[in-house]
């Protein structure tokens, strides 16, 4: 499986409510521990006086994502059953979570343990940055570093980097700033968000392009700049000739857009916020967080379309409509300043 590709985080981890699960419905183990259970850890477990955590399972599978230690215990202490907590998702996710659980409780994960991990995480998520990688398998992004140099001929290439705040960036940094010159040449009044979205760069980095195309330059400067691409207005021909000669120091550079000053302005229409979220279910700072879990499953109950909305309100009880109509634009209200809050500290980080 691919980073594209993952599951819905919204669903990946049910509220902390638990189920008493059978043992004999418990079908596999997928653990980052190569070496299996450690005897002598699972024989402490089960001589213990106190109850066992709740185990993690795949409700796809019924297979143990996080919990094989105390399986054996319970099964020691002759259980039938055990306490558990639900996810869904499919085989790469629950080893990704797997690995994030085995290194932040319980028997620690061998060192060589967490390598081999990093490698399975590296080729099922080649966009993955190597820091988002090492924040889950407890290594340095040194250390993903090389192994994703030494897996490089064995894992699809990707022109991309998910990092741990959840943004995309292109590997070339100097591609990902051509692609916003582009952008801002072209639609003069795109927001600065919508541009950094297109292009996997930060908005800083789009504020710093814009300033340079105000004052003629190139988006890249002379020593971090890429193979270049034409703009689709430059002039060609005679008209190329009877343009006037570039200074050296702004040769290549794309147009100046006319309205650039007010890119700024404007509000995000026409939003694809199915698009948006399904983005953002590929963010590992927010599937792994119980908050970003949580803002996930709200966000997602804004994907109903009209057509269901319109059936909703068609069916809501007329005695109750007044109640429901302040409900809706108090949460209309709770969503704006939420909004804003989280705009003013962007803007706040994309200047400080």
């Amino acid at each position: 499986m691919n980073g594209q590709r993952l599951a819905d985080a919204s669903a990946l981890v049910a509220p902390p409510s638990t189920e008493l699960v059978p043992l004999s419905e418990l079908t596999r183990f997928d653990s980052p521990r190569l070496s299996g259970a450690d005897n002598e850890h699972v024989r402490l477990l089960a001589e213990s006086d106190t109850e066992l955590p709740p185990i993690l399972v795949n409700r796809r599978t019924m297979s143990v994502v996080d919990g094989m230690h105390r399986v054996r215990a319970a099964e020691l202490r002759g259980q039938e059953k055990i306490e558990a907590v639900f996810c869904e998702c499919d085989d790469e996710e629950a080893f990704v979570l797997a690995v994030k659980a085995n290194i932040s409780h319980g028997l620690p994960l061998p060192r060589s343990d967490r390598n081999a991990a990093a490698e399975r995480i590296v080729s099922s998520h080649p966009e993955w940055s190597d820091r988002a990688i090492a924040s889950v398998t407890g290594l340095s992004h040194k250390t993903v570093g090389a192994i994703r140099r030494r897996a490089s001929g064995e894992i699809p290439h990707s022109h991309t980097r998910l990092g741990r705040d959840g943004r995309e960036r292109p590997v070339d940094a100097a591609e990902g700033r051509e692609q916003a010159g582009r952008i801002l040449a072209e639609r003069p009044g795109v927001s600065l968000r919508e541009v950094a979205r297109e292009a996997g760069v930060c908005t800083a980095t789009v504020r710093d392009v814009r300033d340079r195309l105000r004052r003629g330059e190139a988006p890249v400067g002379p020593t971090r700049r890429g193979p270049t691409t034409a703009p689709p207005d430059a002039p060609s021909g005679a008209a190329a000739k009877a343009a006037p000669a570039a200074a050296p120091e702004t040769a290549g550079a794309l147009p100046r857009p006319k309205a650039l000053a007010r890119i700024d302005g404007g509000a995000d229409h026409d939003v694809d916020l199915a698009g948006l979220i399904h983005n953002l279910r590929k963010d590992p700072s927010l599937r792994f967080s119980e908050s970003g879990r949580t803002l996930l499953r709200l966000l997602d109950v804004c994907t109903v379309g009209p057509q269901e909305w319109t059936r909703i309100s068609e069916n809501v009880p007329p005695h109750r409509a007044e109640i429901i109509v302040s409900a809706a634009r108090a949460c209309s209200r709770a969503w704006q300043d939420f909004a804003t809050e989280l705009e003013r500290r962007s803007d706040r980080q994309a200047s400080g």
